[in-house]
């Protein structure tokens, strides 16, 4: 092609191009507004079927939704508030075990049943209880009941297999204890919760090194028992043949100890504990204290509150000390809540030479919410964004019976999920402010700063009682 073809064409294409952006411009220029929100939808608990077995063991089965897929889980009321001071992470090291097959097969066995079925069966420890397993489909609802029952029950817990496991918790303790958000936890809870398990995060490389298998055994005997589980059954699957299936493979468990109680008395004051770390660019906040557990009248607008200060990407802490300062990526506050338990925390990582600044601000968002309500716009956005995410996570077996388990480990009653949305959408302005004058206090929070002593005590030592 020749100079004076390709500048005619070059000409050519440059006008259609014009002739195309042009419009786009204009239609830019008078974008709308995107339309309203509908209104949140109440939450509709599927029906249930509810049992228990003459051991104790409490049954509930839930046909919900139209995929062919079932989800089995057992809850056993055992967990990390069960260890001895002295053998931290031994409900853990249990729960590893247990996934190391059954007296009647071997853990390669238990996969290969578990492929079969569609899914993988996992085994989980918290500090309340531990939980096993699966997701199949439908049709295989009875061998997957008779699976997690054969894990749970027969577990042969061989003494071969602790070293490895052993070794691979040191590794995961070794990756946890460098991070400096871990080492913050650590801290924040042991001084809100002393010498009780809650106040208990990781244990010594001497403690996981003296755990041997008769501690394991002793941990499963004391703490595993048909009374203190539940089993849950979500999704499409025969009732008749699940409840057949259930009968059994559970029916002649040993009943077992009942679960502990073990309530914590949390304590706070307004004090820094200061964690160094040499040239560390960030600092990492914690900065929270008690506040009401799930089974108090008060712990939904303490949930919307907590939405509204620092919980949502559209809180007022978020959007202080990320979108306008820039001092960090990603703050958030929640409540995390156990048996008859809660607290109330920020947590930041800020860099370092905003350490003290940070703390100004989250204070000031505070105190903001202190001495006057939110405006009602800011507020009925949040509590329909609470109210579309409560519906959202409870659209799948597992979130169902994950707020199963919640309201039983709490003792709440069907009404807690069933009027939620409407107990959001309830709470006024001055509910809020109520709430912050109440429970969210200033002058009785704990807070943790894991970063460079030199480079930050100066700027946080006006915030409290500097404790190394």
């Amino acid at each position: 092609m020749n100079s004076r073809k390709f500048f005619a064409l070059f000409g050519a294409l440059t006008l259609v191009a014009a002739s195309l952006v042009a419009p786009m411009t204009g239609v830019v220029a008078q974008k709308q507004s995107p339309p309203a929100g509908g209104a949140p939808k109440p939450f509709t608990l599927p029906r249930k079927e509810e049992f228990k077995l003459k051991n104790g063991m409490t049954v509930t089965l839930v046909p919900y939704g139209s995929i062919p897929k079932a989800y089995v889980s057992a809850v056993v009321r055992s967990g990390n508030m069960n260890e001895p001071a002295d053998k931290v992470w031994l409900a853990d090291l249990t729960g590893d075990l247990m996934g190391e097959g059954t007296t009647t097969r071997s853990s390669a066995d238990v996969d290969a049943e578990a492929s079969r079925m569609g899914g993988s069966l996992g085994i989980g420890t918290g500090l309340d209880t531990s939980n096993v397993g699966i997701d199949v489909l439908g049709e295989y609802a009875p061998d997957a009941v008779r699976l997690v029952a054969d894990v749970l029950t027969h577990p042969l817990l061989p003494e071969s297999e602790l070293a490895r496991l052993k070794t691979d918790r040191l590794r995961n303790l070794s990756i946890q204890k460098s991070q400096p958000g871990s080492l913050a936890l650590e801290r924040f809870r042991k001084v809100l919760y002393g010498e009780h398990p809650y106040g208990r995060i990781f244990p010594t490389e001497q403690m996981i090194n003296s755990v041997n298998a008769a501690d394991v055994r002793k941990f499963y005997a004391d703490n595993f028992g048909a009374q203190r589980t539940h089993l849950y059954v979500a999704g499409q699957f025969n009732a008749a043949q699940v409840r057949k299936a259930i009968t059994q493979a559970f029916g002649k468990w040993a009943k077992g100890a009942p679960a502990i109680e073990n309530v914590p008395r949390p304590t706070s004051e307004r004090k820094i504990y200061l964690i160094d770390r040499p040239g560390a660019p960030q600092s990492t906040i914690y900065l929270g204290l008690p506040v009401v557990d799930p089974s108090h009248k008060d712990y939904v607008p303490l949930a919307v509150t907590n939405s509204i200060l620092g919980g949502s990407f559209g809180s007022r802490i978020t959007s202080n000390i990320r979108e306008q300062k820039g001092y960090t990526y990603s703050p958030n506050s929640s409540i995390s809540s156990r048996y008859r338990d809660a607290y109330w925390v920020e947590v930041a990582d800020v860099t370092t030479a905003v350490t003290g600044p940070s703390l100004k601000e989250i204070f000031y968002e505070i105190d903001r919410l202190h001495k006057e309500p939110p405006p009602e716009a800011e507020l009925q956005g949040i509590k329909n964004y609470m109210a579309g995410i409560f519906t959202i996570q409870n659209s799948s077996r597992q979130g169902i019976i994950g707020q199963l388990a919640f309201l039983d480990l709490h003792r709440l009653p069907d009404t807690y999920l069933t009027n939620y949305v409407q107990n959001i959408l309830n709470v006024a302005p001055g509910d809020v402010q109520r709430i912050m004058q109440t429970y969210v206090r200033p002058e009785r929070m704990t807070i943790v700063v894991v970063g460079d002593r030199e480079k930050i005590a100066k700027q946080i030592e006006e915030y409290g009682t500097v404790v190394l």
